[in-house]
């Protein structure tokens, strides 16, 4: 086998690590000898042992003289977790071959530095835009200190995300749900505005995928969410994203179990940016936005989204009134509408899922 077919395996075991490392990143490694593999590993939760360390548990004694295949970069610190660095040489591995960088400027370069020095073999830049894309959360948040912003929303042919009467139920399959639900979970964070939140009442959790499920944030000008919301529930603490909350609302709120923000106001509308820096504070390193099309306007207008998904079902809605998948004015010319950079699409079902990133993000 090549080093991309070895590097994809450990791309593929990163993924096993979905939704329990934020905001670490996604990790795989895989250690191979004599053309086979003895070791397997990924970042299973944060705080605990990296996806190198794994491998080599694995491995043994098999890993001296053995190459060792990593997503990102070994670290070379004392972080939550000894440097890799040290234990890849211990181990006698003589060769590593990596497919991106690590963005944090506390290790950038520097592990493969560390190891090049020790008189291993180092091979770099291998099956790089797939991990690129894999780590897209992580290297966002660690450079920035911001969330990574992804909009996702089910959509039928004409653009509808619900009829006039408001209905919404189901546009997409149960694959898409499905699907739907892996993003929830790969995300910290998922985002509703009050409008979406009083006429669904969601619960905005992984119901049909097993996992954590993201903390629910309300975009609520004058905190009206019900302390009675379905969102409530599972022991989270929702947020409440407040530019003024009256002091019963807060306080029935925070009975039970929301945390209510109170942030700049711009435009009679909360201040976007200073939401983002709050949640980056907070620890949370993305945010899944999901409705409702005045939200996403929001969000895009303001220059905020990274990422967009959209699960377009094969069917027509129709009515100039029904709800559209992006409100607000829109643009004014062709032109000057953002166009999604490396575009793919995929059927999930009978539905098909359309996801790239926004320029400049």
């Amino acid at each position: 086998m090549t080093d991309q077919e070895w590097m994809k395996l450990a791309i593929d075991l990163a993924e096993l690590g979905e939704g329990d490392v934020n905001p670490n990143p996604l990790v795989g490694a895989v250690v191979v000898h004599d053309g086979r593999i003895v070791g397997r590993g990924y970042h299973r939760r944060f705080g605990g042992p990296h996806a190198e360390i794994h491998a080599l548990d694995e491995a043994g004694d098999e890993a001296r003289g053995a190459t060792l295949y990593v997503t990102l970069e070994p670290c070379c610190h004392f972080g939550k977790t000894p440097p890799c660095t040290d234990r890849i040489l211990a181990a006698g591995v003589r060769r590593v071959v990596v497919a991106t960088v690590d963005p944090n400027p506390a290790i950038s370069g520097q592990g493969l530095a560390t190891l090049r020095a020790a008189g291993v073999e180092v091979t770099e830049g291998v099956e790089s835009e797939a991990a690129l894309r894999q780590t897209e959360i992580f290297r966002k948040y660690i450079t920035t200190g911001l969330p990574f912003v992804h909009l996702k929303l089910a959509t039928s042919l004409d653009g509808r995300i619900a009829t006039r009467s408001g209905d919404a139920r189901w546009i997409t399959g149960e694959a898409s749900r499905v699907r739907a639900h892996r993003l929830r979970r790969r995300h910290a964070a998922i985002l509703v505005g009050i409008g979406t939140a009083l006429s669904d009442d969601p619960r905005l959790d992984v119901r049909h995928v097993f996992g954590r499920s993201p903390t629910p944030i309300v975009l609520d000008a004058s905190a009206r969410l019900p302390a009675t919301a379905r969102l409530l529930g599972a022991g989270r603490s929702p947020i409440v994203a407040a530019a003024a909350a009256p002091p019963e609302r807060r306080s029935a709120l925070e009975r039970a179990g929301c945390r209510v923000w109170e942030l700049p106001s711009v435009g009679g509308g909360i201040d976007l940016s200073a939401l983002l820096r709050r949640v980056g504070e907070d620890g949370l390193d993305s945010i899944l936005i999901e409705g409702g099309g005045e939200t996403a306007a929001s969000f895009l207008a303001a220059g905020l989204v990274d990422r967009v998904s959209f699960f377009v079902a094969p069917l027509l809605i129709g009515g100039h009134d029904a709800v559209p998948a992006i409100g607000g004015l829109g643009v004014d010319r062709v032109a000057d509408a953002p166009r999604l950079i490396d575009p793919t699409a995929e059927w999930i079902g009978g539905d098909l899922l359309i996801s790239g990133r926004i320029p400049g993000r």
